[in-house]
């Protein structure tokens, strides 16, 4: 049964915050997962003052902590702005500026990339915020290195979603940098969420919607997951899909924001790390299951995705580990 976790997460609620990076928060970090044997994070929602309107005053919230609890959590996530024109209160800057000053793990969703910008934690970093107010954005803090069209973008201690689904996504993404793949695919399937977008997709998909459903790749997807092991190309995937490797590639572009290569890369990396939890030591085996040829070529993608070494992810996130 999972137990409550040292790894302490803050999560300020400031006036106007938007429920649903709250209730991404709250269902990734704060509710308990019984049935994964591992220990689980310990989430408390902070605020500036003891009474603060959520976004169009849907609802009120009252008898939160407030924002000292900041200072002694390992990622404190920053509330997004409803209005990013309107600075955060200076109270929520102190604090967010006392956390990164110590070294806890930054993390925005949406637009709260605002708060973290304003609060001097951007500054010569990468970040990523909501398409809609990406040109704002840049205008406001030239000094910061805009990545306007990724899902979320990873810096090792601060880290920006995008839009609000991106949430999820980056939310995912560090279960997984805790906890590793295996951990974050069985929360994605509680979710009914997709296991792994890599942050580097495109926030939108500016196509319409197709109007036949059988277009959709999702079969041809299932079939490439159970193909892992051979040594597909896109010439065969397009193959199977009767269709051109142009064509094919308009389709990954259009439903799925990449490339086939780059999706399939992806999801080799993905075995691939579900092998290494399961606690496979042999890389050259790993790599031939997986489709990635080599153990040259399994370092050197595994360390591209994760930044760590296969033997370092193994000791990191093998399940027989107990951690």
């Amino acid at each position: 049964m999972s137990k409550q976790s040292s790894h302490r997460v803050a999560v300020i609620v400031d006036e106007g915050s938007n429920p649903f990076e709250l209730g991404v928060a709250t269902e990734l970090f704060g509710l308990r997962r019984p049935e994964l044997d591992r220990d689980w994070y310990n989430l408390v929602l902070c605020t500036p003052q003891p009474t603060v309107r959520m976004h169009s005053g849907f609802f009120t919230l009252t008898g939160v902590a407030g924002l000292d609890r900041i200072d002694d959590a390992d990622t404190v996530i920053v509330p997004n702005r409803p209005d990013p024109e309107t600075p955060p209160s200076p109270e929520v800057l102190d604090a967010v500026r006392r956390a990164a000053a110590r070294g806890a793990r930054m993390v925005s969703f949406c637009t709260g990339a605002f708060t973290l910008a304003a609060a001097g934690v951007l500054d010569g970093r990468r970040a990523t915020t909501h398409w809609r107010w990406a040109g704002l954005f840049a205008v406001m803090y030239p000094e910061v290195k805009l990545e306007p069209d990724v899902l979320f973008v990873d810096e090792g201690d601060v880290l920006t979603a995008a839009g609000s689904a991106a949430a999820l996504d980056l939310g995912l993404h560090l279960i997984r940098r805790d906890h590793g793949a295996e951990i974050a695919n069985a929360v994605s399937r509680r979710l009914v969420y997709t296991a792994h977008r890599d942050g580097g997709q495109r926030q939108f998909i500016d196509q319409p919607v197709p109007p036949v459903a059988d277009t959709s790749l999702a079969p041809l997807l299932g079939w490439i997951r159970e193909e892992l092991a051979s040594p597909l190309t896109i010439a065969d995937i397009a193959a199977h899909a009767a269709m051109s490797q142009a064509t094919l590639h308009r389709h990954f572009q259009a439903e799925l924001g990449t490339t086939p290569l780059a999706w399939l890369t992806a999801e080799r990396v993905a075995l691939a790390c579900r092998l290494l939890e399961a606690g496979e030591i042999r890389l050259d085996a790993v790599a031939r299951q997986c489709g990635l040829g080599t153990a040259t070529n399994l370092r050197i993608q595994l360390r591209r995705r994760t930044g760590l070494t296969p033997s370092d992810y193994r000791r990191r996130f093998a399940l027989n580990t107990g951690g």
